[in-house]
C-alpha cells in the first residue's frame, strides 16, 4: 500500500493544449503549469522566464519614499544608524544585505540581532536601550518590528527614529504606528502587488530605492536574497521566484567571501549550488546559530571581506550546526515518547508538548518533523520556570497564526505565519490553552486533513519522459512552498533489477515500461521491500531528473510513494 494517500490532479486538455502551444512546451509541463494557478500563456511565460526587468517599482511600497528620505538624511548628517534584524536565516540575510549597502553608499551603520534565548524575537526594552546608549538616531528593523508598538514608543520617547521592515502579518492592537515608516506589503492600504515577499525581500526593495539612480549595483546581493528567501520557506511564485531564481545564479558566481567560505566548509565546493543546497545544508548552518549561540557569527561571517575571518567564522557555523542536530536528536526522541504516552488521536486534533529541559531555540525543528510525521498541528514549549517559549508548526487547511489569534487570551504573546508561529505562555495557562487550541482545530480541521496526502500533477506513461520534458521540469525550478517538485505517477512498471538498499533506509532499482528502463531511487522505503520483491508491477510517484555522472547524463526517477502490485 502507498505510504499516502493519493490525489492525482484533473487534467484539462484543453488549456494544456492552448499554453504548450503558444509557449512552445510538451504538454506534460503545461499541465503542471495549470496545477500551480497558471492559466494563461503569458503567465507561464512570464514564470518560466522570470525575467528580473519584470520586478516591480519599490517605490510602489507604503512609506518607502519617507524612508529613503529619511536615510539619505542620515547619511548626508553622519547619523549613527542601527540595523536591527532577526535570528533566523531570513533575517539574517537581510540584516547583512542592508549594512553592506549602507556602508558602502557612505551610511554610519551597525547591527544589532538578538539572543534567541536571552532576549527573544523582535524589538526588545532592553536592546532599544543599549540602541540608545550607542548614540543611535535612527534604527531600521529587517524582518521583524510589525508588532512592535511599545518598543517603537519607547524608542520615539529616546529621540530614536523607527523605520520598520517586515513581511509578517500584522496585528492591529501592536502595530508600531508611531514608527516614521512602515515598510510591509501586506500592511493595510499598501499598494504594493506582490505580497509575499520574504524579509530579505524587503530589505533588498528598501536597498533598491535607497541606490537608485546613483549607479549602485544592487543586483550583486541577490546571493543574499536567495539564501534567504529560501530558507524563510515563502512561496516561490512571483517576485520571490524572480528573486531566488537570479539569486541562485549569483551564487554560483558569489564573490560573498561568506557564502563562498560556507560553501567549502559543507563539501559543496565546484557544485552547482540549487535551492536543495541552500534548503537543506548552507541554510541551516546559518540558522545553527541563531538558535543554539549567537546569530551575530552568521551576520559577521556574510559582511566579512576577510577570508581568514570568512574561514574561521564558517567552521564555527558548521561545528554548532553539528551540535544543533545532537541536540534536535535528543529532543525529538524525547517528544516522540511524549507523543506515544500523551496523545489520543481520537480526540487531539493538535499535538502540544512541554518540557523544563528542551533547547528553546531547537524545538521549532522538531515540531515541524512531529507535525509531519502526525500530520497534526504542532506546538513544543520550552519552560523555564513558569514561563515558556513555544513553536508551532502547522499542516495544510490550518492556518496556525490565526488559531493562535483565538487562544491570545492564554497567551503572552504571539507571532509567526499560516505555517510556522512562535509563542509565549504561563505554565498556569498551559491547560487551558491545550484545551482551546483543541478547540479551534476541531472547528477548522476535517477527517481528510489528518491524512497524508500525496499531491501528483499528471500520470504518464514512463515513455513519455523525453528529455525536452526533464529540460522544461528543470526550467520551473526553483522550488518551494506554492511551486513544489512536479510529482508525476507511472503504472505497470516493472523491475529489470533485484532492489539494492542504500543509506537512510533507501532503495535504489531499475524499472521499465517496455519501452524506457531507467533507475529509481527512494528514501525510507526499506519496510516496503517485501512488497517490492513480491509485486508482478508498480505503480510510482516520483520526481523525473537526470542523474550526471562523468559527463553521462541518465533519467532518474526520484521515488515519492510505491504501490507495489502483488502477483
Amino acid at each position: 500500500m502507498p505510504r499516502k494517500t493519493w490525489h492525482i490532479a484533473e487534467e484539462n486538455k484543453i488549456l494544456q493544449k492552448k499554453i504548450a502551444e503558444e509557449c512552445g512546451i510538451t504538454s506534460i509541463t503545461a499541465q503542471i503549469l495549470i496545477n500551480r494557478g497558471i492559466t494563461e500563456p503569458a503567465q507561464a511565460n512570464d514564470f518560466l522566464k522570470s525575467d528580473i526587468s519584470s520586478l516591480h517599482d519599490p517605490f510602489i511600497m507604503k512609506d518607502m519614499k519617507k524612508a529613503v528620505e529619511r536615510i539619505k538624511k542620515a547619511i548626508s548628517k553622519g547619523e549613527k544608524v542601527m540595523i536591527y534584524g532577526d535570528y533566523d536565516a531570513d533575517g539574517i540575510s537581510a540584516a547583512a544585505l542592508l549594512k553592506r549597502v549602507l556602508l558602502d553608499i557612505g551610511c554610519n551603520a551597525i547591527s544589532y540581532i538578538p539572543h534567541r534565548v536571552e532576549e527573544g524575537y523582535g524589538l526588545n526594552k532592553e536592546a532599544v536601550k543599549i540602541a540608545h546608549n550607542r548614540d543611535i538616531s535612527l534604527l531600521i528593523t529587517v524582518d521583524c518590528g510589525i508588532s512592535g508598538k511599545k518598543e517603537v514608543d519607547y524608542l520615539n520617547k529616546l529621540g530614536i527614529t523607527t523605520i520598520i521592515t517586515d513581511h509578517h502579518k500584522v496585528v492591529e492592537e501592536s502595530f508600531p504606528d508611531s514608527a516614521y515608516a512602515v515598510i510591509n506589503p501586506i500592511q493595510k492600504d499598501c499598494p504594493y502587488p506582490f505580497k509575499y515577499l520574504s524579509g530579505v525581500a524587503v530589505a533588498y526593495k528598501l536597498a533598491e530605492a535607497v541606490t537608485d539612480g546613483c549607479g549602485y549595483d544592487i543586483e550583486k546581493h541577490l546571493d543574499l536574497v536567495a539564501l534567504g528567501t529560501i530558507q524563510d520557506m515563502v512561496p516561490q511564485l512571483g517576485e520571490n521566484r524572480i528573486l531566488t531564481r537570479h539569486g541562485l545564479d549569483k551564487i554560483n558566481e558569489s564573490k560573498n567571501k561568506g557564502i563562498q567560505a560556507l560553501i567549502d566548509v559543507a563539501g559543496l565546493r565546484g557544485k552547482t549550488i540549487s535551492g536543495r543546497q541552500i534548503g537543506y545544508v548552507l541554510g541551516p548552518r546559518i540558522n545553527a546559530v541563531g538558535r543554539v549561540s549567537s546569530a551575530d557569527l552568521a551576520l559577521r561571517l556574510l559582511v566579512t571581506d576577510d577570508d581568514k575571518e570568512a574561514t574561521h567564522l564558517a567552521a564555527v557555523l558548521d561545528a554548532e550546526n553539528k551540535n544543533r542536530q545532537k541536540i534536535e536528536n535528543i529532543i525529538l526522541m524525547e517528544a516522540l515518547t511524549k507523543v506515544e504516552n500523551e496523545i489520543n488521536f481520537k480526540d487531539d486534533k493538535v499535538i502540544v508538548l512541554e518540557s523544563d529541559d528542551w533547547h528553546p531555540g531547537v524545538i521549532g525543528i522538531v515540531a515541524s518533523r512531529i507535525a509531519e510525521k502526525f500530520c497534526r498541528p504542532t506546538v513544543m514549549i520550552s519552560f523555564n520556570r513558569n514561563e515558556g517559549k513555544g513553536s508551532g508548526r502547522s499542516i495544510k487547511n490550518f492556518h496556525l497564526f490565526e488559531a493562535l489569534n483565538e487562544c491570545r487570551d492564554f497567551l503572552s504573546g504571539f507571532g509567526g505565519h499560516a505555517n510556522a508561529c512562535g509563542i509565549k505562555i504561563s505554565r498556569k495557562n498551559l491547560d487551558d490553552f491545550r484545551f482551546k487550541f483543541n478547540d479551534v482545530a476541531s472547528k477548522m480541521l476535517e477527517a481528510g486533513d489528518f491524512m497524508p496526502r500525496l499531491n501528483i500533477d499528471m500520470q504518464i506513461p514512463l515513455k513519455s519522459l523525453k528529455q525536452d520534458v526533464i529540460e522544461e521540469l528543470e526550467d520551473m525550478s526553483p522550488y518551494g512552498p506554492g511551486n513544489p517538485k512536479p510529482v508525476l505517477l507511472s503504472k505497470g512498471l516493472k523491475i529489470k533489477s533485484r532492489p539494492t538498499f542504500m543509506r537512510r533506509e533507501g532503495v535504489k532499482m531499475w524499472v521499465t515500461d517496455g519501452n524506457i528502463t531507467c533507475e529509481a531511487v527512494g528514501f525510507g522505503l526499506s519496510d516496503m521491500m517485501d512488497d517490492i520483491m513480491e509485486s508482478a508491477t508498480i505503480d510510482i510517484a516520483y520526481t523525473p531528473s537526470v542523474n550526471r555522472w562523468k559527463d553521462v547524463d541518465t533519467l532518474q526517477l526520484e521515488i515519492v510513494d510505491l504501490k507495489a502490485n502483488l502477483i
